[in-house]
């Protein structure tokens, strides 16, 4: 049923079916267009469920684009902004805060621009940074599953509940991608990040997320730098055994420089990262006293 494509981190370069993401995204569609036919949004008629599961369509549709097209990144990376209207369209009516908390910095209040120059900010950042994070086997899947399972933790039930379904789908697409099964290709990884970055703007955990992206936001500014700088790409050598590289143009190589490594020791490595930052933002959002008090 899937198109199948090598596995070039493994010998031989077995052929691994690709694209399973649109799994996600037509599951956690119907699942949140239940919710929102069994839960009727209240007296503003604007429903949370409805507005994600038109993200997650959004970015099930760009991912598929992008794979039946190749299209460049100068064109996919604003491509997200599309997805940024519904997120404005419900802020605005109901009201949600324009304000984020910075840690050190204190509170930040945006005011009417943050519906039209932040939230599309968040979302095209998210989307693209989660984007540029893969290749690997379990890297474009368990990361984002650790973000998505601490953000639920901060939002409390009464948002969490939009993602149960959506989260135990991913979880099982991330177990057989992490084991080498599948991919679940760029309609997941688009997917995936949408919905983070729409759930945090729903839920107001807003500066959880940012603290959360830190290792995308990093390995992002890495690739683009030495790509405006250099025009080169980063790529790791594989020798059969373990990945390497002879640069520092990304988060993958910039862990596996001059120091080989197996896959999956890689990945634990910037899951061991993404663990962190989101730990981080936990505790950020539960003592607020201890960072914002300068």
């Amino acid at each position: 049923m899937f198109p199948k494509v090598p596995d070039y981190h493994k010998p031989n370069k077995p052929l691994v079916p690709n694209g399973l993401g649109v799994i996600y995204v037509l599951v956690s569609a119907t699942y949140l267009f239940l919710l929102e036919y069994y839960f009727k949004p209240g007296p503003s008629n604007v429903s949370s469920a409805l507005t994600l599961a038109v993200c997650v369509l959004f970015g099930g549709f760009m991912g598929l684009l992008d794979d039946w097209m190749d299209l460049r990144w100068r064109y996919k990376a604003f491509f997200p902004l599309i997805a940024a209207i519904p997120l404005i369209s419900l802020a605005t009516r109901l009201g949600l805060r324009t304000s984020i908390a910075i840690p050190f910095l204190g509170t930040i209040n945006f005011f009417e621009y943050y519906y039209f120059i932040v939230i599309p900010l968040i979302v095209t950042i998210t989307t693209n940074t989660v984007n540029q994070l893969g290749g690997l086997n379990g890297l474009e899947t368990m990361c984002p599953a650790i973000i998505l399972i601490g953000l639920m933790l901060i939002s409390g039930a009464a948002h969490a509940i939009l993602l149960y379904i959506p989260l135990i789908v991913w979880l099982l697409l991330a177990s057989l991608n992490f084991l080498g099964k599948i991919f679940v290709g760029n309609t997941g990884s688009f997917a995936i990040g949408i919905t983070l970055a729409a759930f945090s703007i729903i839920s107001d955990v807003k500066s959880a997320l940012l603290i959360s992206i830190l290792p995308y936001v990093i390995n992002s500014s890495l690739i683009l730098l030495t790509y405006f700088v250099y025009r080169t790409k980063a790529q790791v050598s594989f020798d059969g055994e373990k990945l390497s590289s002879d640069h520092r143009r990304s988060l993958v190589t910039l862990i596996t420089y001059r120091h080989p490594m197996t896959e999956r020791r890689v990945v634990i490595v910037v899951l061991l990262l993404v663990a962190i930052s989101t730990s981080l933002a936990l505790f950020i959002q539960w003592f607020p006293v201890a960072f914002n008090s300068a």
